[in-house]
């Protein structure tokens, strides 16, 4: 297997798919366009042999990816404040800001946490995810608070990112959502994919798309709002905000899964990535780091005066 490879399996809802279409809906991080290019160029196999582009996939097909080699690192480094909460030689725990982009891309070149990294860590970030995603094992959005862990090297890169594919990598938030909820715990269990009207967004759909699991525990309510702890057994684009609006709770503040007229003076989604939790790479040893709940957030529970 080449470094960068990435290799897929084809399962029973996308057999039929078109090739490109059963690939993004794998690897949401590639449009239709970059994997027709690659398929193109030949970067693409199905079960050992040279793709070809109008393919019709089977269940249980291999699709191997190598991507382009990377290009000279587009991401410069920036001397921005961050919060770290712990660093060693293999990887970083970063609590990010609430309106940071986690990694450069359009519209959003400059001012991203990877570009505050580079100036911290220099060369020393691992290069898996490419040169514009230097070290970034995982993501958590814009406008969503809190921990996220950065690898310095491949080997913590690959041991960690195995953590998370098992499901053996703690993820906890917090959030308020819209709504009293009738029950104290429960689980969402419903795939996610690409939003069909719009490319920007994702859904819970049956085609072209991932399992997603999120459980979730009411800790407070009022008569407007919820606010629960909530735990993700699997991790999609948006999966939390997705799931949440999904069961009729939107998350407070999100102005693209919840209401029209919602709590715009939040100026982002009250969701912070509160707790997370792994096995260190090198050491074996089990480490959790927790962040507290930001300002904006404490402030919002203030105003609908739950008991904090």
């Amino acid at each position: 297997m080449l470094m960068n490879e990435i290799v897929l399996s084809v399962e029973d809802s996308l057999a039929g798919e078109r090739l490109d279409k059963a690939i993004v809906a794998l690897c949401p991080q590639y449009s239709r366009s970059h994997i027709q290019k690659m398929l193109e160029n030949g970067a693409i196999s199905v079960n050992g042999s040279a793709a070809v582009k109008g393919y019709k996939t089977d269940a249980g097909d291999v699709i191997r990816i190598n991507p382009p080699a990377p290009k000279k690192l587009e991401a410069e480094a920036e001397n921005i404040p961050i919060d770290i909460v712990y660093e060693d030689d293999d990887l970083l725990v970063v609590n990010k800001p609430r309106g940071m982009v986690v990694h450069p891309a359009v519209g959003n070149y400059s001012g991203t946490l990877v570009n505050a990294l580079v100036y911290h860590c220099g060369d020393s970030l691992s290069g898996i995810n490419g040169v514009i995603r230097p070290g970034i094992v995982h993501r958590i959005d814009k406008d969503t608070s809190g921990l996220l862990i950065v690898a310095k090297n491949d080997f913590s890169h690959e041991k960690l990112a195995a953590q998370i594919k098992d499901h053996n990598f703690k993820r906890e938030y917090r959030a308020v959502v819209h709504g009293r909820m009738k029950d104290i715990k429960g689980t969402v269990d419903a795939p996610i994919g690409r939003n069909p009207n719009d490319r920007k967004k994702m859904c819970v759909i049956q085609r072209n798309s991932r399992n997603a699991v999120t459980h979730y525990e009411v800790l407070d309510s009022t008569e407007k709002f919820s606010y629960l702890r909530v735990t993700l057994e699997t991790g999609r684009t948006h999966q939390i905000r997705v799931h949440m609006a999904y069961i009729g709770h939107p998350v407070a503040g999100d102005t693209v899964y919840g209401p029209k007229n919602g709590v715009t003076s939040l100026k982002g989604q009250c969701l912070h990535a509160g707790l997370i939790g792994f096995v260190h790479p090198r050491s074996g040893e089990y480490m959790e780091f927790e962040a507290p709940l930001p300002e904006y957030f404490v402030n919002f529970m203030k105003q609908q005066r739950f008991s904090i």
